[in-house]
């Protein structure tokens, strides 16, 4: 147990050190961050003095994920919906890390249990953020094939793309209003029509929307009635949408129950480890319990994995 300590006493030194590192600016910044040659115009408010230690941190995460091809932080708090600045969230993760790892250094000491609980209360903001993306969008494909017929009838009645779409976007509601009038501000500030939609794809990840840009782009290649195409788009994701209702409802009971089995587990023995720790304590001090909870994990996984595949279509 004390190799244990030794080894999670260095990796939090580790951690602490290499944030330390990452937040602290260049040589060539000065004390606010910025480069020497920039000055400061204004003041800066008391939320962007909080925040400035984080954005070194925020900005090389943004890099990492953008060079991999995947989503910038930025880009996830978008599509979350969610008024936040990139080093903000760093600095609510870095926040939560700090409290899980003090509540577990307070109950249970230098033990496993104190990295542990530091890194799931890391990762509680970003679960958080993936939850409100997912409800988002929820929203907002169940809205779209109404907001595609607006549009579909704007066109019949004589107004081009760009002007169905900011007049679309003045009836429609949260969180497709937002969308338009924000691909409507593009556009008067240069963007192209196609451009400023394939933005709003990228920013809401929905495959319905991505269908409809891709079709606008095509018809603003080659031509053609494009009112009549939404029409049929409209059509489409309207009896998706009806289908992925009727198996939602089929398989709620479940999904229910799945999640249930999976997440009940680990609930409990959280509180037994919380509550009595003498008493769970064998679970992870003797080797029989050890190989006993890899069993009772790989097991629930299995489990777990069988119900999503039960319960999951693609429609």
């Amino acid at each position: 147990m004390s190799v244990v300590i030794l080894i999670s006493i260095v990796a939090a030194a580790g951690v602490l050190l290499a944030g330390i590192a990452v937040a602290m600016p260049s040589a060539s910044a000065t004390r606010d961050g910025r480069p020497r040659w920039e000055t400061i115009s204004a003041p800066r408010s008391l939320r962007t003095r909080i925040s400035q230690p984080f954005e070194a941190l925020a900005d090389r995460s943004n890099r990492q994920h953008r060079l991999n091809g995947g989503l910038t932080l930025a880009e996830h708090l978008a599509r979350a919906d969610l008024k936040l600045r990139t080093s903000e969230f760093v600095m609510i993760q870095v926040g939560f890390l700090l409290g899980g790892a003090l509540i577990a250094l307070w109950r249970f000491g230098f033990s496993p249990q104190f990295v542990i609980a530091g890194v799931v209360a890391y990762l509680i903001p970003m679960r958080f953020v993936k939850w409100r993306q997912r409800r988002r969008l929820k929203k907002f494909n169940l809205r779209l094939p109404d907001t595609l017929s607006l549009l579909s009838n704007a066109m019949k009645a004589g107004l081009s793309l760009p002007q169905a779409i900011e007049s679309v976007s003045k009836n429609a509601s949260p969180p497709i209003s937002d969308e338009l009038e924000r691909a409507v501000r593009e556009t008067k500030l240069g963007s192209t029509t196609t451009a400023a939609l394939t933005n709003m794809v990228r920013r809401v990840g929905s495959d319905d929307l991505d269908l409809i840009v891709t079709a606008i782009a095509i018809q603003a290649t080659v031509g053609g009635n494009l009112a009549r195409v939404l029409d049929g788009i409209s059509h489409t994701i309207r009896q998706r949408v009806q289908i992925k209702s009727q198996i939602g409802a089929m398989t709620a009971q479940m999904r229910a129950s799945g999640w249930i089995i999976t997440l009940l587990p680990f609930i409990v023995a959280a509180i037994l480890n919380f509550i009595t720790p003498s008493y769970f304590r064998v679970m992870l001090t003797e080797p029989a319990g050890r190989v006993l909870l890899i069993l009772a994990g790989i097991s629930i996984f299995i489990g777990n994995v069988f119900v999503r595949r039960i319960t999951n279509f693609r429609v």
